[in-house]
């Protein structure tokens, strides 16, 4: 009769709670985009309802998603592509054009060059026979000079052979300026200028090839940009097309690893942006919520030890007070709230690790008391 008496007056004198049952957190999924949404089921599960952290639960899919900005950068892709070859060509005719230009410009410059060789050889040949005839022209006005005075050469004869003596010294003077100025446009064709009475100094073929270089330099310009132009193009396609597909097309993942709670869309409905899908069960992070009275409430303190109790019998699990509650405080985000529990205000918020689970196993929603160890709370 003492033991059958003990058991209840042990219950009664207990610091424990009016009831507590476990619970855990939830956490709302909601769609990023508008669309139609479709149901994926969580990979490696059996249990639709169970799901693993990062798991895609739904799939929302909009069709009508912008994609005018996409279309825009690929036109011009394709526009710049097609130019591309046609600048590669242009550049190809160019430098063939210039080359052929620079052999003619150099062909030019050696014909120049022995032209003028020929001429100063020319020259120096007038020079040489000038030279003769000056000497030969020297020699008679001398021998005139010494019989002129025995009246064998006439004034007039003197004169004349005086004339062409002045006159083949002239001829002389004449061809080595010629000589000098044919060495002088020798020079300067060596160096790449053409002297000559024109106002240009460059032949025609040399003036093209120029004009040709720059064409090619320009077009070779041109190709860079369209490369360039392409590679930009390029990065831009890549990183619309990640943004239309986010825009478009979007997985509802786990971020927790738990139980779906609620599912609050069905597949083939149409929700907006920001419209709330789903409610998960953090069963990862799994506590006891219970309720006490008034003066159980007061005793306890943040840290104390606790015991849960579950009512099927099963094996009693070790927590510690996480949280105290009044009566002036608010409702957590929790699976089961837990003014649902009792009529009494004061609840309590007991951590236990052990409760922690994923799969089937989570334990949200199992009943039980909370037996308080008031001594025991940690430093």
């Amino acid at each position: 009769m003492a033991v059958f008496g003990w058991l209840p007056l042990k219950a009664v004198l207990q610091t424990s709670s009016v009831a507590a049952v476990v619970n855990a957190r939830i956490v709302t999924l909601r769609s990023p985009i508008d669309g139609t949404v479709s149901a994926r089921p969580p990979q490696g599960s059996t249990q639709l309802s169970v799901v693993h952290e990062g798991d895609a639960i739904l799939h929302v899919v909009n069709a009508r998603g912008d994609r005018v900005r996409l279309d825009d950068l690929r036109r011009q892709m394709s526009r710049m592509e097609n130019e591309r070859p046609s600048f590669a060509a242009k550049l190809a005719a160019a430098e063939t054009a210039q080359q052929d230009l620079a052999r003619q410009a150099a062909q030019f410059r050696d014909g120049r060059l022995l032209q003028l060789q020929a001429r100063i050889a020319e020259i120096q040949s007038a020079i040489e026979a000038a030279a003769a005839r000056r000497e030969e022209a020297v020699a008679a006005v001398e021998r005139a000079s010494s019989l002129i005075k025995s009246g064998s050469v006439s004034t007039v004869e003197m004169a004349r052979l005086t004339r062409e003596q002045a006159i083949a010294q002239q001829t002389e003077i004449g061809a080595r300026r010629r000589l000098d100025a044919a060495k002088v446009e020798l020079t300067a064709v060596g160096s790449g200028t053409y002297l000559g009475d024109s106002y240009n100094d460059r032949p025609s073929s040399a003036q093209r090839e120029e004009e040709m270089r720059q064409r090619a330099s320009d077009l070779r310009a041109d190709l860079a940009h369209a490369d360039a132009e392409i590679d930009w193009l390029t990065h831009e396609i890549a990183v619309e097309q990640f943004h239309y597909v986010n825009r478009a097309e979007a997985d509802i993942k786990a971020p927790v690893a738990g139980r779906i709670w609620e599912m609050m869309t069905s597949p083939g409905e149409d929700v907006r942006a920001g419209q709330p899908l789903l409610k998960l069960l953090d069963c990862s992070g799994a506590v006891v919520t219970a309720n006490v009275t008034e003066g159980v409430y007061n005793r306890l303190r943040l840290g104390e030890q606790a015991i849960f109790e579950p009512n099927d019998g099963s094996a009693t699990i070790q927590g510690e007070i996480v949280n105290l509650t009044g009566a002036s405080g608010a409702p957590a985000n929790l699976a089961i709230n837990p003014d649902a529990l009792n009529k009494e205000p004061y609840r309590v918020t007991v951590s236990m690790p052990a409760l922690n689970s994923t799969g089937k196993e989570c334990a949200v929603g199992r009943t039980g008391r909370v037996v308080f160890n008031t001594d025991a709370a940690k430093p």
